[in-house]
């Protein structure tokens, strides 16, 4: 108990100083997970829309394989990323191994099946009167799409604040494909990996505080945003 107590007077010491190497894993972590979030969910809700509102053979089989995907280790990601991108590997010669853009893409493959499993399951939850009332008030098929995503809107923002959330603490694809370098590829994820295996368990469990207090600042301020 009093290792914990010893952990959360540190992480507040880290914060109220500005710790440069706290600060500066904060900041990979946030840039890097924000964009990934970002262009996942550019990709996703047209992708989601369009498997949602199409009808065709293995629709089912689909949306079951994307569900199964929500579950996948992040390590595996992280293997995947590192046998293509990885010098010997087919696309070595782009030289962004052990780069964030690496991680980046690591983030995307990783939570596009979460984000898209869960934009389909919030366009299914929308009762189809609403895109029957519409068509039968001449709107055309795309605009009853359009009103569809509308109704969704929270449960779609649900999925995004779920999806940031899952980049934000992940540590299998940061560490793999982004080397953690100080300053560069080093987040708050692979930093506590990299403090517990040197020994500094009081200083990664702070790292872990500082973790949850930003995702729960985040989420809060993601949500204030989904209710207005």
């Amino acid at each position: 108990m009093d290792e914990l107590w010893h952990a959360f007077v540190k992480a507040i010491h880290l914060i109220v100083s500005l710790d440069p190497e706290v600060m500066d894993a904060a900041r990979i972590s946030l840039t890097i997970a924000a964009i990934s979030c970002s262009i996942t969910a550019l990709l996703c809700l047209p992708l989601g829309s369009l498997i949602h509102f199409r009808r065709f053979p293995g629709k089912r089989l689909l949306t079951s394989a994307i569900q199964t995907l929500f579950s996948l280790p992040t390590v595996s990601i992280g293997l995947l990323v590192f046998v293509i991108f990885s010098r010997a590997g087919p696309l070595g010669g782009l030289g962004i191994f052990l780069t964030p853009t690496a991680m980046v893409l690591g983030q995307i493959i990783l939570i596009s099946p979460v984000m898209l499993g869960l934009i389909i399951s919030a366009l299914s939850g929308v009762d189809k009167a609403v895109s029957e009332t519409a068509t039968s008030l001449g709107a055309s098929r795309f605009q009853a799409s359009l009103i569809t995503i509308r109704e969704a809107r929270f449960a779609i923002m649900a999925a995004v604040i779920m999806g940031f959330g899952r980049a934000f603490a992940e540590v299998g694809v940061a560490n793999m494909v982004g080397g953690n370098f100080a300053g560069y590829t080093r987040t708050i994820t692979t930093d506590m990996m990299l403090q517990t295996q040197m020994g500094n368990t009081e200083l990664a469990m702070a790292l872990g505080i500082i973790l949850i207090l930003i995702a729960l600042i985040i989420n809060v301020v993601l949500n204030r945003l989904q209710q207005r």
